[in-house]
């Protein structure tokens, strides 16, 4: 059986339950374990550049202790470390950012993405154009939580709610993406609510690393 650690980089253990609730469909699958971990000496939120670099030589250490694993997802949109632990270990290694952009692209139309905060679109935006996939956003909004609030605030699946009709409105988004780790849990909920597809980046990067597994 091949192992996915999907590391949350932040140390808030809420959010690696969500990560973990998300993923309970691959339960039970013939071939995969799926281990969900929290970063402990991470940040509680991952929420500005300086988390972003403060986060990755933890990441790098966290990655190359667990050899026992097949492949790997970095459950942060920002996709923190990747190239680094990329260069560093010769396994597959899957952001969530990039897998998510990837598999709205494959469904088609222009995809809509729903961010924590503008900072957070601000630095989005810089890393699509460097994936050279600008051309299929249709725009990105801020929900103005936290990491633990798009987690944890009751509020929050409302708010992902009304921004969602927004994008789909006034952006013109066919297919929406939830742009922090923290809204895993939101998902089904918010596609029920929107009608169209809503990608939760976390569940996106297994099914990456599961389809690459099994093709090895």
């Amino acid at each position: 059986m091949k192992k996915i650690l999907v590391i949350n980089p932040n140390s808030n253990a809420s959010v690696t339950s969500g990560l973990a609730d998300a993923l309970l469909g691959w339960r039970g699958h013939a071939d995969l374990e799926i281990e969900c971990a929290t970063l402990q000496e991470g940040p509680f939120g991952i929420e500005s550049a300086a988390d972003i670099r403060a986060v990755e030589p933890l990441l790098l250490n966290a990655i190359q202790q667990r050899d026992d694993c097949a492949a790997y997802v970095i459950a942060c949109y920002s996709d923190p470390g990747l190239p680094a632990c990329r260069a560093a270990v010769a396994k597959p290694i899957f952001g969530m950012q990039q897998s998510a952009v990837a598999t709205a692209i494959a469904l088609g139309g222009r995809f809509g993405v729903l961010a924590l905060s503008q900072a957070s679109i601000d630095r989005h935006l810089v890393y699509l154009d460097t994936l050279g996939v600008s051309q299929h956003l249709a725009g990105e909004k801020p929900l103005d939580l936290s990491v633990d609030g798009a987690a944890n605030d009751p509020r929050a699946l409302q708010r992902i709610i009304a921004v969602g009709q927004e994008l789909i409105s006034a952006n013109g988004a066919s297919v929406l993406i939830l742009g922090c780790a923290g809204m895993a849990r939101h998902r089904r909920a918010a596609e029920q609510a929107l009608q169209v597809p809503v990608i939760d980046p976390v569940q996106a990067a297994v099914a990456l690393a599961a389809g690459v597994l099994s093709a090895s």
